[in-house]
Formats: structure tokens, sequence, C-alpha cells
């Protein structure tokens, strides 16, 4: 007796395509249960395509050459302000300014400034002088008027007439723009950057002065 006689036997017949094949398959399918037959068989269409497999890994970086950098991204939240750090060193001392200019403006700037008060108060008191005797300091207002005041000033005399407010802008000094005027040839010209005020010549033409200087002042009564 064998020792592998109590296993199943597993028969195989092989048989070879030919013309009697189909018929000798069928036979033998009733005698063994696993058979091998060669059915001539012809081309068919090609089946579809089997799905994508699982993603291999990342292989080795290639040995060509690198492709161009791509664009830089967006730019990214700012980050946390860091540390201050330490104080520097303390640098060398330096020279000492030159403050004579700065001396030489200031000093000027307040002459001009004692200048155009003491021309302030001038005209205060041409005007106090006159509004005593209830007048006010005599403008023209035509040419028969500045006739009129020439004759009584027999000389030089102060107008009721300055630009101490505006420059260049000459007005009466109860307010109001010039309706009539008489200058002398180039005046007025502000000579020394300091004629406010407005004189009355001999031969009846003006011209602008400072207002510190001493002349006549006529001053006219209401009609």
């Amino acid at each position: 007796m064998f020792p592998f006689s109590a296993l199943p036997v597993l028969l195989l017949w092989v048989v070879t395509a030919s013309g009697s094949g189909t018929t000798a398959c069928e036979d033998a399918q009733k005698t063994c249960s696993v058979i091998t037959c060669g059915i001539p068989v012809t081309n068919g269409t090609p089946g579809r395509d089997g799905r994508d497999g699982a993603k291999g890994e990342k292989g080795e970086p290639g040995q060509g050459p690198r492709g161009l950098q791509g664009p830089p991204g967006k730019l990214g939240p700012p980050g946390n302000t860091g540390v201050p750090g330490p104080p520097g060193a303390k640098g060398q001392k330096g020279d000492r300014g030159d403050s004579s200019v700065a001396e030489s403006k200031l000093a000027n700037l307040e002459q001009e400034l004692r200048t155009l008060k003491s021309e302030l108060d001038h005209i205060k008191k041409l005007k106090a002088l006159c509004a005593g005797l209830r007048a006010f300091v005599a403008t023209p207002k035509n040419a028969e008027e500045n006739k009129a005041i020439q004759n009584v000033a027999n000389g030089v005399a102060f107008l009721g007439i300055t630009d101490e407010r505006t420059e260049g802008k000459f007005e009466y000094v109860t307010g109001g723009r010039l309706a009539y005027s008489n200058w002398k040839s180039n005046e007025p010209n502000n000579h020394g950057s300091g004629e406010d005020c407005v004189v009355l010549l001999q031969d009846g033409l003006w011209n602008d002065i400072t207002c510190s200087s001493s002349f006549t002042a006529v001053c006219e009564f209401p009609a």
C-alpha cells in the first residue's frame, strides 16, 4: 500500500489543439475535475484599460539640467516685532555751530519790529492830535481838495494815508481804499522797506515816507 493512497487524486488531462479537441474536452470533463484544453480561438477586440495602480514612492532627482525658478509666492503676514537691540555707542561731540548769522537776523528783526512800533505810534499820535480837535488827518479825495491842503500846509505835511496794514495797498487811516492819488514820479517805492506813511510835498505831489519823520499834520474838519 502506498502511503499517499488516502489523499485525493488530481487528474490533469492535457489535450492538444486539433480538429477533435472540442469532443475530447467534453469527454474528459466527465472523468476529471480540472482540465486544460486547447481550443482554437480567433483574435477579439482589445479589452478595457485596467485601473491605475497605487502611487509609487518619489524617485531620486534627475541628473539633467535644472528648470527655471518659478515666480515668488504671495507675501506672508508680517511677523512679530523683535526685541529692541542694545543702544549703540555714543558718538563724538560735534563742532559748535556758528550762531553769528542767526543772531544777526534776530537783531535785524528786532530793529524792524521797533521801527514798525514807532511808526504805528506816530500814526496814532497824528490821529489823536486831530481827533482831539474833533477832526481827522487830511485826506484829499480830488485835485481841488489836494490843492486846498497844499495851500494850508505851506510846506511838506502828512496826509491821512498809509499802507502799514498791507504793504503796497494804500488806504485812508479812517478806512477805505483811495479814491484819488497824486504820486510823484517813481513813487511810492517803499525806500528802505519802511515807508508806510504819505506826505504832501510843496508842489502838491505825494511821496511815501517813514512814519517816524517829523512834518506838519493838517487836520480836516467835517463839514
